[in-house]
């Protein structure tokens, strides 16, 4: 029944993905309906708190039973967060407190993981405590519990490879390992990939309001875009990235790294406001990366815009037919995504197949969720596009996200063939059903007049 129940819930959350902005993103409207609608503080907690009980209980069992570990342990201290640590416990927790130990112990199937902790501070029913003794030193306390326990493969977040997977300090291993001894310090394993399951799949709730939070980050730039915020011949692009800034500020939400507005310019132009080239001029075209946090899931956002000439009403052929190639290598790409394929082996095949059709491409796409650059595959890097070692062979999961991260490069026969670089990003979503924009995508620039 517990099945059937996360399949609805599943099916609802890729209908509203197909929904929402998916209209204006495609036809060039300026549709603000997400931005009016973010929620409280308050409200937020409670609904992140309701997410995260869902994925401790449906998601936890099937990754550690997955990777093989029957203990997992999550330890780090206060202003040294371990990169887990943050998702796994529930709001108002801001930080790790004093030393922070998290426990997940699977009793199998029928009795499921139970979850503890050894911390210094109790985390109510969400964390039962094992640290009842306070005159006794944490890990002596840790060490006792593990061995009653006598679990086979104790999981630690160490990692050579993945950020994610190494947040356990050398310090706190030497004294795990001390308080352990041999006969159980040979059982620790590392917990990388359980780390990046955790942090790389949605719950279905999730899937369903990412596609809000995407909605958010499209409205905010059809405002930007637009001639509210820009006067050609006046604004400059320094402006437009402070005012993206305060703007995400002012509706009380965070941006993980700091905007960014380019121009891309035909020579002669280019040659006649060289003393003074962040101003934008019409006739520009413009490129914009912006990225918002929101319930605790990050977008990445890149999109486009044409500035038009004096007596222009649109956008001269030659940049929609560069910007149809782009949106040409975008459906690829999501072609190539198929469950157990690994990031280099979708990132391969992508660009042979772009390049069999002539267009000039480039993929450096990465997954999306609790980080920016998040947990999950690395598919290509724009500078190793002959594919990334390790990162890359990370084979794709169902209910991932990813920032859809591309460009390519084509000759503006009106530019005198000059070569310009259409580059987009879009947050997707990889299901079962395969691989869908989450708010749609951009098929016409916007216009600024």
């Amino acid at each position: 029944m517990k099945t059937k129940r996360i399949l609805m819930i599943l099916s609802f959350g890729i209908l509203l993905i197909t929904a929402g902005n998916t209209y204006a993103q495609e036809h060039g409207v300026t549709a603000v309906q997400d931005i009016t609608n973010i929620l409280p503080e308050r409200q937020r907690a409670e609904i992140m708190n309701r997410w995260l009980e869902w994925r401790l209980e449906n998601l936890i069992p099937d990754l550690m039973r997955r990777e093989g570990i029957d203990m997992w342990l999550v330890i780090c201290r206060e202003y040294n967060e371990d990169p887990v640590y943050m998702s796994l416990v529930p709001e108002p927790n801001m930080s790790a407190r004093r030393t922070s130990i998290l426990i997940f112990h699977d009793r199998g199937p029928a009795a499921g993981v139970e979850r503890l902790t050894g911390s210094f501070y109790d985390m109510g029913t969400w964390y039962s405590s094992i640290y009842k003794d306070r005159n006794k030193d944490q890990f002596e306390t840790l060490a006792e519990f593990i061995k009653e326990r006598n679990p086979q493969k104790i999981g630690i977040n160490i990692s050579e490879a993945w950020a994610f997977g190494d947040g356990l300090t050398a310090s706190f291993k030497e004294k795990l390992e001390n308080a352990l001894g041999e006969r159980y310090s040979s059982r620790l394993v590392s917990a990388e990939h359980l780390c990046i399951g955790w942090l790389e799949t949605r719950s279905p709730e999730e899937l369903s309001v990412y596609r809000h939070i995407c909605g958010i980050a499209h409205d905010i730039i059809a405002e930007f875009f637009s001639n509210e915020v820009i006067i050609p011949d006046i604004t400059t692009t320094e402006e437009v990235v402070w005012w993206i800034r305060q703007k995400i500020t002012g509706l009380g939400l965070k941006t993980w790294f700091q905007p960014s507005i380019d121009i891309q310019r035909n020579r002669e132009e280019a040659a006649k406001y060289k003393d003074n080239n962040t101003v934008i001029r019409r006739g520009d075209l413009l490129h914009c990366d912006i990225g918002i946090v929101y319930l605790g899931l990050c977008t990445d956002t890149q999109q486009m815009a044409y500035v038009c000439k004096t007596g222009e009403n649109d956008v001269p052929e030659d940049l929609k037919e560069a910007l149809r190639k782009a949106n040409r290598l975008q459906d690829i790409f999501m072609g190539e995504f198929k469950v157990g394929r690994t990031g280099n082996e979708i990132l391969l095949t992508s660009l042979k197949k772009a390049k069999d059709e002539g267009l000039q491409p480039s993929i450096y796409t990465h997954p999306l969720g609790v980080y920016g650059h998040a947990a999950g595959p690395t598919i290509g890097l724009w500078d190793r596009q002959e594919g990334v070692p390790v990162r890359g062979d990370y084979p794709l999961y169902v209910n991932t996200c990813y920032a859809i991260e591309l460009n390519n490069r084509y000759s503006v026969p009106e530019w005198d063939n000059q070569e310009v670089r259409i580059a987009l990003e879009e947050g997707g979503v990889f299901t079962e059903e395969g691989c869908n924009f989450i708010d749609g995508r951009m098929t016409k620039f916007y216009l600024i007049k």
